[in-house]
C-alpha cells in the first residue's frame, strides 16, 4: 500500500497568477494530492443555468500539470444564494422551529427533494465534464455530513417525508400504535398524516417516535449521498469518497459507506479535545496541544471499516483551528505524529487542511501549511519531513488485530432517545471500551452491528448494543474466543420496548437484566476484586455462572468460557483490569502502557506514539516528546 500526502486548496480564493507557484511548492513539499471544488458552487454556476467552468478548467490544468492528483468535490454543502431564492423551503429547521438562514454553509434540508434534484443535476454536469479528465483521480461527495447539527430537520419537507416513510414501514396506523405503545398517554393516531415530528412536545416525546425519526433522517442522508454517487459512477471510474467527522453518530455511516469506495474523515485532535470530549481539567490541560491519545485512532479504525478497508484523512489539523471554544497551537512534532498514526492504522492518504490560511471570512483564524502572507507555517516543514520518511519506509498495511469492538449507530440513537442517565451516551461507552483495549497495547478493529464472522479475533467487545442483530447473534454462538457483551446490550426490542422474556438473549446462556440503575458522577459500585462501576449498573439473574461480583454480592459478570455479559460501566482502571484478565485467559500478550503512550503494529513495524510533553522510555525504546518512533517487527 502506497502512503501519500495531500492538501486542501481553494483556487477561487487566490489570484490566478499564484496557482502555478502554489502547485510547484506543493510538489516540492512532497504532496501528491490536492482537494478542490467542494465549496465553489457560486463560481461554477453564478446564476441558474449559467455556468462558468473556465476558471476550474484552468485550475485543474495548472494543478494536474504540476504533477498533482486532484480530488474534485461536488459543491453541494454550500448552495448559492440564488438556490435559496429558487427553493425557499429548502432551509432546514431546528428543534425549536427556527429556520436556518443563508450566510454560512450546510444550509439545506436532506429531506428537500427539490434540492436533492439540484444536487443530482450539478453532480451529473461535473461528471460529464470532468469524469474522464486524467487529472481527476478521486471525487468527494458533499462535505462533512451533519456538521453544525444538520442531519435532523423539523421542516415541512421532513414532516411530509417522515409520514410517508412511516406509512411504508408500518402499513397501518394500528400497527404503528401497537409498535410504539401509543395507548400510553392516549397517543394513538388514526392516520399517518396526524403524526408530527418529535419536537416541541410538553415533556419528552415517545422514545420509539424519536427513534423512528432518527432512522428516517439517517435514511435521507443515505439517499442524498446515493443520488450523487450513482450519477458520478456513470461518468467516472475514479473512487468516490466522503469526508466524515469525529464523534458524529446522527446518521448511519455504515449505510452511507456502502455506496462509496473510500471512507475519509477530518481529524482535528486539539479542537476535538476542547469541543467534543469529556475529561477532567487536569487531563485536558495535559493534552491541550496534542489531543486525546485515543480519539484519532478510534476514528481511523472506525472509518477503515466503514470504507471496507480503504481509509483516508481528508483534513488533518496543521495548527490552531477557529471553531473550538479555545484554540491553542499544536506542539512541535504533532502534525508529523498525527500523520504517521493515521498511516499506522491503515490510511492511504493524509491531506492537511489547508494550503494557505485564508485572510478573510469565517475560517481566517484557521491555520494552514502557509501563513496568509504565503510564508511557511510551522506544519509545512513537518509535512515535508513526513514525505521524506514515507519514501524511506517500506510500504506496509496495518497489521491484523487481535481484538474487535462492535459499533452501532442505531444504538446511539436509541440511547439518545432514552438515556436513563444524564451522562449516558453510546459513543462515550464505546470509546471507554476502545480506550481499555488501546491502553493494553492491542491492535483493534471496529466492526458493524451485522458482522457475521468473528473468527479472525480472540477478544470481542460489544458495549451498548440495543439489540444484537441475527448475524451477530449467530456469530457469537460460534465464537471460540471470548466475547464481552454489555452493559446495556440486547435489552430492548427494535422499537425500544422491554422484551419478554427479558434480555439479553445470548446463545446458550440464561441471563436476564431485571433492574437498571444510572448513577451520578459522585457514586460508584465497588467490585470484590477491586475497581468500580460508574454511570450504569444492571441487576442480573439467571443460571449462567457468575464470574465476578460487586462488593454487595451481586453479579458483575456472568457467562461462559466464550460468551459473557458485563453488568456495569467500569471506570478506566477497572476496564483495564477486565481486559488484562480476559486477555490472559486467551493467551494474548498485553502491556500496561504509560499514560499518553500508544502503540500500533503494521505488517512490518511497531509504531510508538508519545502524546506527552516529555520523552518516554518503554521497554528500552525512547520516544521523544510529542513524537513518533518505529522499529521493525521481529
Amino acid at each position: 500500500m502506497n502512503r501519500t500526502l495531500g492538501v486542501c486548496y481553494y483556487p477561487e480564493h487566490w489570484p490566478e497568477d499564484q496557482w502555478a507557484e502554489d502547485a510547484a511548492q506543493m510538489v516540492a513539499t512532497g504532496l501528491t494530492w490536492v482537494r478542490i471544488g467542494e465549496f465553489g458552487w457560486s463560481r461554477m454556476e453564478p446564476t441558474p443555468g449559467h455556468f462558468t467552468w473556465d476558471w476550474l478548467d484552468r485550475a485543474i490544468d495548472v494543478l494536474g500539470g504540476a504533477g498533482l492528483k486532484i480530488i474534485l468535490g461536488t459543491p453541494t454543502a454550500t448552495p448559492p444564494r440564488w438556490m435559496v431564492d429558487k427553493h425557499p423551503d429548502m432551509l432546514a429547521v431546528d428543534a425549536q422551529g427556527h429556520p436556518r438562514k443563508f450566510g454560512s454553509r450546510r444550509h439545506y434540508d436532506f429531506s428537500h427533494l427539490g434540492y436533492r434534484e439540484e444536487c443530482r443535476r450539478i453532480a451529473e454536469i461535473m461528471g460529464k465534464r470532468y469524469g474522464e479528465n486524467p487529472h481527476i483521480a478521486a471525487w468527494q461527495i458533499d462535505n462533512e455530513y451533519d456538521c453544525h447539527d444538520t442531519t435532523l430537520s423539523y421542516s415541512d419537507a421532513a414532516r411530509k417525508g417522515f409520514q410517508d416513510w412511516l406509512a411504508q414501514k408500518y402499513q397501518s396506523p394500528d400497527a404503528l400504535n401497537r409498535a410504539w405503545g401509543n395507548v400510553f398517554w392516549s397517543m394513538e393516531y388514526d392516520s399517518f398524516d396526524q403524526i408530527d415530528l418529535p419536537n416541541l412536545t410538553v415533556t419528552e416525546p415517545n422514545h420509539p417516535h424519536q427513534l423512528a425519526f432518527q432512522r428516517y433522517s439517517s435514511d435521507q442522508v443515505v439517499a442524498f449521498n446515493k443520488v450523487q454517487a450513482d450519477v458520478l459512477r456513470r461518468h467516472s471510474d475514479a473512487p468516490l469518497i466522503h469526508n466524515y467527522m469525529g464523534r458524529i453518530t446522527t446518521f448511519d455511516h455504515w449505510k452511507v459507506g456502502a455506496d462509496l469506495d473510500i471512507a475519509s474523515w477530518d481529524s482535528y485532535p486539539i479542537g476535538f479535545l476542547s469541543d467534543r470530549l469529556e475529561g477532567t481539567p487536569e487531563f485536558k490541560q495535559a493534552f491541550l496541544r496534542q489531543g486525546h491519545p485515543d480519539m484519532q485512532a478510534f476514528h481511523h479504525d472506525l472509518y477503515r471499516a466503514v470504507g471496507k478497508g480503504r481509509l483516508w484523512v481528508m483534513e488533518q489539523q496543521p495548527g490552531p483551528v477557529n471553531w473550538a471554544p479555545y484554540n491553542p497551537a499544536p506542539l512541535p512534532g504533532m502534525a508529523r505524529l498525527w500523520a504517521w498514526e493515521a498511516f499506522a492504522h491503515g490510511a492511504e492518504t493524509v491531506c492537511y487542511f489547508r494550503w494557505r490560511q485564508a485572510p478573510f471570512a469565517q475560517e481566517q483564524m484557521h491555520a494552514g501549511l502557509l501563513r496568509p502572507d504565503s510564508a511557511p507555517a510551522p506544519a509545512l516543514a513537518e509535512a515535508r519531513q513526513v514525505a521524506d520518511e514515507i519514501a524511506d519506509l517500506p510500504n506496509a498495511g496495518t497489521a491484523r488485530s487481535q481484538a474487535a469492538l462492535v459499533f452501532d449507530y442505531e444504538s446511539a440513537w436509541a440511547w439518545n432517545a432514552q438515556p436513563q442517565g444524564a451522562d449516558f451516551e453510546m459513543f462515550r461507552l464505546a470509546f471507554a471500551a476502545y480506550g481499555a483495549l488501546r491502553r493494553a497495547g492491542l491492535n483493534v478493529d471496529i466492526l458493524p452491528p451485522d458482522v457475521a464472522d468473528l473468527s479472525d479475533y480472540k477478544l470481542v467487545l460489544a458495549p451498548g448494543i440495543m439489540r444484537l442483530s441475527d448475524p451477530l447473534r449467530a456469530a457469537l454462538g460460534r465464537f471460540e474466543g471470548i466475547a464481552l457483551i454489555g452493559p446495556r446490550s440486547d435489552t430492548k426490542t427494535d422499537e425500544l420496548a422491554i422484551p419478554t422474556p427479558l434480555g439479553p438473549d445470548l446463545p446458550g446462556l440464561d441471563i436476564s437484566v431485571t433492574l437498571t440503575e444510572s448513577m451520578p458522577p459522585a457514586d460508584a459500585i465497588p467490585l470484590t476484586e477491586g475497581g468500580t462501576f460508574r454511570h450504569w449498573f444492571e441487576h442480573l439473574e439467571g443460571n449462567a455462572p457468575v464470574l465476578a461480583k460487586t462488593a454487595s454480592g451481586q453479579p458483575a459478570i456472568m457467562g461462559s468460557d466464550h460468551l459473557r455479559y458485563l453488568a456495569g460501566w467500569p471506570d478506566p482502571d477497572t476496564f483495564d483490569m477486565i481486559v488484562s484478565a480476559t486477555c490472559a485467559e486467551l493467551g494474548l500478550t498485553t502491556t500496561k502502557l504509560p499514560d499518553g503512550l500508544r502503540v500500533r503494529d503494521t505488517d512490518t513495524h511497531r509504531f510508538y506514539f508519545n502524546y506527552t510533553t516529555a520523552p518516554l522510555t518503554w521497554e528500552g525504546t525512547t520516544i521523544p516528546a510529542a513524537g513518533v518512533h518505529w522499529e521493525p517487527l521481529t
